[in-house]
């Protein structure tokens, strides 16, 4: 009889669509993960207090509870689980909307198993590393929310004259994710362009 591997951790993933749930299924236990999955938002929330998962995997449209609802909702309960949101009509307002209700990251639909597998073993890595490296970033702004590691990453990328492609494959997420990032950090400062927000974020880390 073979040994059982330990598990790297349980990945929580909400989405109705059968073929969805089957493919990150498979990827994610092939690559040594415990899939739970639901196929709505109230199965998974009635989980969440009880286990913290090592990701989570959320469809913008479940039943019952709209994907984005539910983030908003996990995030306001401090989950500490990196949520990716999934959607089969990837457009740039829902990407925007999922970064700024904490997503890590938007994935069109359909899903690749390695690709997914590989995005999220990365997001999970940068949120596990100790943020030393970023010293020339603002942690925050006068009159503006503090920023998180993620935007300070994106901000990083962008003062070097990254592209949204090339920060978005240093980053392992999506090129519009990227695009979420950098409208959000857009607003959060009140820059009208990339250029306004980085004079700000950079005068300011070097002088704090």
């Amino acid at each position: 009889m073979p040994w059982k591997t330990a598990s790297r951790g349980e990945i929580f993933v909400a989405d109705d669509d059968t073929a969805t749930r089957d493919t990150l299924s498979r990827a994610l236990v092939a690559a040594g993960y415990e899939v739970i999955c639901f196929a709505d938002g109230a199965a998974l929330l009635s989980q969440i207090r009880s286990r913290i998962p090592t990701c989570i995997f959320l469809e913008v449209r479940i039943p019952e509870r709209a994907g984005l609802d539910l983030l908003k909702r996990l995030r306001q309960e401090n989950c500490p689980a990196p949520i990716f949101v999934t959607s089969a009509n990837g457009d740039i307002a829902t990407a925007v909307e999922a970064v700024r209700s904490g997503a890590v990251d938007f994935i069109e639909k359909p899903i690749r198993g390695d690709d997914v597998v590989e995005r999220m073993e990365t997001a999970i890595e940068e949120l596990a590393q100790p943020g030393d490296e970023l010293a020339e970033i603002a942690m925050d702004l006068p009159g503006c929310k503090p920023f998180t590691r993620r935007e300070r990453e994106v901000l990083a990328r962008i003062a070097v004259g990254e592209t949204n492609k090339e920060t978005a494959r240093r980053l392992g997420l999506s090129s519009r994710t990227i695009e979420g990032y950098r409208a959000k950090l857009m607003r959060k400062v009140g820059a009208r362009n990339a250029a306004e927000l980085l004079c700000r974020v950079l005068n300011q880390g070097r002088t704090a």
